[in-house]
């Protein structure tokens, strides 16, 4: 099978980049498994497994698709109608209203019942490119990971957790933050900011953390800072929306929008770090959700629809961050 993926920003990617990362895996995961992939992603990207074409964003989509791609798989929106059979990965958030195409597919359960479907895949992780973790290492602060100037993510709350508990906090992830936020540097706030962190050096962090603090105030589709934190043994401290409930059972994690349990749960707590890793291991393997994705992929080469209503989010939520109290 010849396989298109398609996503309108660069590839690879070298620090943050989440959905670069999760078409990446899944290319290189396709070719091992005997299969063609060309991806069709935009200027600058190279790849040493793929084929790579360019993105043009002043011509439509269609044109750029050679003749022989057996399936299109995009990671991105599509407005225009293409020829080929194509299925369409959902990463984030729509906006209440907009209606999706019947081929497409969630990132957790959570996600998908939210638009009113049943079809998804987890993101896998390649675990070549984190090697294999030692669980005997020294564990000396928590991390925290993700965009930090982005308020959904909620990095104010997991310093302000951090703090309470008299921990280190290592922040990983965004270039900036936005002091409008209400940050209020002290010196006992012992906070270390990493901005945009990529390969060893960031699993060099998350090797000797503690536990991922990541009390988020919306949502998550997926969040694959909660499964590479729990491939180097970190257990996870967050909040109980959208697909953490899924990914974080309690054998490796603690969930609550009370930022007093989380505190009370950190102090007193304690995670086997092999358990947490062992738990990726057996569940967030790129190798099985490849297979899950060539599965709906032979469906949708077949005819089928993997939805049977065109997927829309079921609740508008009126609010603009889910509630983080004391």
């Amino acid at each position: 099978m010849h396989i298109l993926i398609f996503n309108n920003t660069a590839i690879p990617a070298l620090k943050y980049g989440g959905t670069e990362r999760v078409i990446w895996w899944l290319g290189k995961a396709l070719v091992k498994a005997g299969h063609q992939v060309t991806f069709l992603v935009a200027k600058g990207s190279y790849s040493d497994f793929a084929q790579v074409i360019e993105f043009d964003p002043a011509r439509n989509i269609q044109s750029q698709i050679p003749s022989y791609i057996d399936i299109v798989h995009a990671h991105c929106p599509i407005t225009e109608p293409l020829k080929q059979p194509t299925l369409y990965t959902i990463h984030g958030a729509t906006p209440y209203g907009t209606l999706l195409p019947l081929n497409s597919v969630f990132v957790s359960k959570n996600h998908a019942q939210r638009h009113g479907s049943i079809s998804y895949v987890h993101n896998g992780l390649d675990f070549e490119d984190y090697g294999n973790p030692n669980m005997h290492e020294s564990r000396n602060y928590f991390h925290f990971l993700g965009k930090a100037a982005w308020r959904i993510k909620n990095v104010k709350g997991a310093i302000s957790i951090a703090n309470a508990c008299k921990e280190q906090l290592a922040v990983i992830g965004g270039d900036r933050l936005n002091f409008k936020m209400g940050f209020r540097f002290t010196p006992h706030l012992n906070v270390h900011f990493f901005g945009m962190l990529g390969g060893e050096i960031k699993n060099d962090i998350l090797r000797h953390s503690k536990g991922l603090i990541f009390p988020v105030l919306w949502h998550e589709p997926f969040g694959i800072a909660i499964t590479e934190s729990l491939y180097f043994g970190c257990p996870i401290f967050g909040t109980p929306y959208g697909s953490l409930p899924e990914l974080v059972p309690p054998s490796v994690g603690f969930l609550s929008a009370s930022r007093g349990e989380l505190i009370h749960h950190i102090r007193s707590s304690s995670y086997n770090p092999g358990v947490c890793h062992t738990y990726v291991v057996k569940n967030f393997d790129i190798k099985q959700k490849t297979q899950e994705y060539l599965h709906l992929y032979q469906r949708v080469l077949n005819g089928e629809s993997l939805n049977i209503t065109h997927p829309t989010l079921k609740h508008q939520q009126t609010e603009k961050f889910l509630p983080f109290y004391d």
